[in-house]
């Protein structure tokens, strides 16, 4: 790769070209980004996984602009349009928008009005007439002696030279440079609802009649407009002043007032109406809804990764709970690792409410397999499902959890739930997923398309490649942040552990079948394809508890063994000893175990790794109540303050559920006495606060809520 890509990268990024250069060098090796952030953090100045994933990003960009310069350089040089001037002007560039400039005017065309003026002959005329030094006279002349063997008239053959004139200003770098840069600082979007679809617009209504300076416009709001206008709702524009326009393209393009200045005057428009402005509009239309993507594409990012990191219960027996009220509640008894114990059904609710029955069957139940949580679907019946289980009595402390059904009826009827419950109908199989989701939300949420689970806005609007690139990135962080215990963990979590994928963590848990529980970190060699690379980049990830090597439940790497047991040796311990003994490890000087190999930050990293053994990064779960005076829209009222548990989070709110089917929204601009700039910066997924009721619109169901002087 050109040097010069490197020093951009460092430019864009404030990060020195060393270090670009190191961490592409590795990731074209085949390493992970989570690989590298963990356990290579003096290559790259302990830089964190977005940081690495900047770098890819913007390498890949980059990698994209030099085949692109590639395939211009080679069509000119078949063209023999190559001079040596094109070809630095084509080398130097690095921007996509003015190198397309640079090719513009040699790009095959479809057959425009210029094309049908030079098969006419009128190229020359054209030149005449551009040159600006004739007087109309001469160049009536000129126009004659063009068309004398063409059944053209004068006039005609003046319209068709200025066509020609035309596409030449619009292929003019300075022109088009021009007109962007007014594109970047002057642009407008507008949009007007279809009159004739008025009323099939209605939840558009805020966009009828729309208009907004480009730069200020929201993501949300250009997301929405461009739904509309696919929709065929909405008729939607980007603009700036034409005049304006015009008159600076005048100004380079108008050497002197002359004669031809008139014609050339009506060149200038025409080029700008016909061809320059639509094709800028074009480009910033994409620009802007390319920035609409990311913004959108982030914040799901964001509330996926805050999804997927809440708190575990960790290993407790669960009953896990799908309520509903004509065919009852489904209930499952899960044990510590989410294996299915047992199912039944039970009828508190209407109609049946058979709430004696139901209670003797859970009494039996919760003593038969020692439950020791319960954890409540929040779909229909699930306030009444809970305050059926909170009136019953228990033998101990018993804590019960209301849990997010988004996407487990995606789970429920997915391939891979026929295949663990084959004998099992669906609404079994979402009470297990619901119970194990307080166990540990992120292995069983891994099994979900990401898109399903319900914390995104706009999610099928956005560039699905990117948003799916994105996902999939966070997903595979999450993971590999928490660590997955080899020995009891699915398929589909090890198929996002650094290096593995789909196949070798479908490999590993064939060979777990096969020869039981994995001893230690270096029998994961003996599986089925997984040779040297996939274990360096896996292997720090995949915890195994209680096995041969007390190192192998940590995060520390495998190639760092030998001077972990160097450290115990030297302090006349046993590595158990050292591992457990936090004294042992505060009396080591790391400074004499510096290398090429292991630098001070990663010494470091590896006695935290130790101190943090057996630790999940994840905070406890805490488990919440709804406000009892809450039932339905109607006991709402302004000024009430409610008990509540943020559900989705977007760039101009967030949405709260109070316990009841509609959920309220606290926007943006109610969360803080104080500007923010993010609803992220003071929320997050399934956080527990108080709300204030500001406004309840009960016939369009709609529930304002504020955080102010709370």
């Amino acid at each position: 790769m050109d040097d010069k890509v490197y020093k951009l990268i460092s430019d864009n990024l404030g990060i020195s070209q060393q270090i670009v250069e190191k961490v592409v060098a590795m990731l074209n090796d085949g390493a992970t980004i989570p690989f590298i952030s963990r356990y290579r953090k003096e290559a790259t100045n302990n830089l964190d996984e977005l940081a690495i994933l900047d770098i890819q990003t913007q390498y890949n960009k980059f990698k994209e602009i030099v085949e692109r310069k590639k395939y211009i350089i080679e069509t000119l040089t078949k063209q023999e349009k190559l001079t040596d001037e094109l070809l630095n002007q084509i080398t130097s560039c690095w921007d996509s928008d003015t190198l397309e400039d640079i090719y513009l005017p040699y790009k095959q065309k479809r057959r425009t009005k210029a094309e049908i003026a030079r098969e006419n002959g009128l190229e020359p005329l054209a030149k005449i007439i551009f040159c600006q030094k004739y007087d109309i006279a001469e160049i009536q002349r000129y126009a004659s002696n063009c068309i004398k063997s063409k059944n053209l008239s004068g006039d005609s053959a003046i319209d068709g030279a200025l066509d020609i004139i035309s596409e030449w200003i619009s292929e003019n770098q300075t022109v088009r440079r021009t007109v962007r840069t007014e594109f970047q600082r002057y642009a407008t979007i507008r949009s007007k609802v279809v009159e004739s679809k008025r009323d099939e617009a209605a939840k558009y209504s805020n966009y009828f009649d729309y208009a907004e300076k480009l730069s200020r416009a929201s993501s949300h709001r250009i997301l929405a407009i461009r739904r509309a206008e696919r929709e065929g709702l909405m008729k939607v524009s980007i603009d700036v002043d034409a005049d304006t326009a015009i008159e600076k393209i005048s100004r380079i393009i108008l050497k002197r007032q002359s004669a031809s200045s008139e014609l050339i005057s009506r060149a200038i428009k025409e080029a700008y109406k016909r061809l320059i402005k639509p094709s800028i509009e074009n480009e910033f239309a994409r620009i802007s809804k390319d920035i609409a993507d990311e913004s959108a594409i982030e914040v799901f990012s964001s509330n996926l990764r805050q999804l997927l990191m809440q708190a575990p219960l960790g290993e407790k027996r669960v009953l896990g709970v799908d309520p509903g009220f004509r065919t009852g509640c489904k209930i499952v008894c899960l044990d510590e690792n989410g294996k299915l114990l047992h199912n039944d059904v039970i009828y508190p609710n209407q109609p049946k409410s058979d709430f004696r029955g139901a209670a003797k069957k859970i009494s039996t139940i919760i003593e038969s397999y020692k439950i020791d949580a319960i954890a409540i679907g929040n779909g229909t019946a699930s306030r009444e499902t809970e305050k059926f289980f909170q009136s019953l009595r228990y033998g101990a402390n018993m804590q019960i959890f209301v849990v997010s059904e988004d996407g487990a009826s995606i789970y429920s009827a997915s391939k891979l739930a026929r295949e663990e419950f084959p004998d099992k109908d669906v609404t079994v199989r979402g009470a297990v997923s619901i119970g194990r989701r307080l166990i540990d939300p992120l292995a069983e949420l891994v099994k979900i398309d990401p898109k399903s689970i319900g914390v995104g806005q706009y999610q099928y609007d956005v560039d699905q490649n990117k948003l799916q690139q994105s996902l999939n990135f966070t997903v595979e962080s999450c993971v590999n942040t928490v660590g997955v215990n080899v020995n009891t963990a699915s398929k589909e979590l090890l198929g996002y552990v650094s290096g593995l994928g789909p196949s070798l963590a479908g490999n590993i848990v064939k060979y777990r079948q096969e020869h039981g529980s994995f001893r230690n970190r270096s029998e994961l060699l003996k599986v089925d394809r997984l040779g040297p690379k996939a274990f360096q980049q896996a292997s720090g990830f995949l915890r195994i508890i209680d096995g041969d090597n007390p190192l192998d439940s940590t995060f520390v790497h495998p190639e760092s063994y030998p001077i972990v047991k160097q450290m115990a040796k030297d302090c006349n311990c046993s590595l158990n000893d050292f591992v457990n003994d936090t004294s042992k490890r505060e009396s080591i000087d790391l400074n004499k175990y510096v290398s090429a190999e292991h630098g001070l930050t990663t010494l470091q990293s590896i006695i935290n790794e130790i101190g943090c053994r057996g630790i999940d990064p994840r905070h406890k779960t805490d488990t919440f109540a709804f406000d009892e005076r809450i039932n339905s829209l109607s006991d709402l009222k302004e000024g009430m303050v409610v008990n509540g548990i943020v559900t989705n989070i977007t760039q101009f709110g967030a949405f709260v559920d109070i316990g009841i089917k509609e959920n309220g929204l606290i926007h943006i601009s109610e969360m803080s006495d104080n500007y923010i700039s993010s609803p992220n910066d003071v929320l997050r997924i399934n956080q527990h606060l108080q709300v204030k009721v500001i406004s309840v619109d009960e016939s369009r169901k709609r529930i304002s809520l504020s955080l102010k002087g709370l």
